[in-house]
This record gives C-alpha cells, sequence and structure tokens, in this order.
C-alpha cells in the first residue's frame, strides 16, 4: 500500500498558474487557485512558478 501511494506521489504534477482579474476593479494577480468568487480566469495556464512560462532548452547534436 505504502509503495501505491510513493509511487502516485512521484508522478503528481504542480498545478498551473494563472492570471485572475478581480470583477470589481479589475486587478489582476497571479496564483494557482482561485483568489475567490469575485475573480476570473484572465490567462491560459502557465507551466512555470508565478505566471512565467516554462523555459526552452535547446539541445544542439554532437557531431
Amino acid at each position: 500500500m505504502a509503495c501505491a501511494v510513493l509511487a502516485t506521489a512521484a508522478l503528481a504534477a504542480p498545478a498551473p498558474w494563472f492570471y485572475w482579474r478581480s470583477k470589481v476593479d479589475g486587478q489582476r494577480v497571479c496564483a494557482q487557485t482561485s483568489p475567490g468568487s469575485g475573480w476570473e480566469k484572465d490567462s491560459p495556464p502557465y507551466d512555470g512558478p508565478g505566471c512565467t512560462p516554462r523555459r526552452k532548452v535547446l539541445i544542439v547534436p554532437m557531431r
């Protein structure tokens, strides 16, 4: 049983980040979950922390 729990935890990915816009005054915040009922998603999901895109790594083949 413990092995199954550890295996599942190892495959879990962090939640994506989103920009959220206030329905009241239009302010934007970056968070993984909604700040509350007065907020709506205002961006596509970001993989990187803090609403930053994931770094792209260029792989150059060796000669």
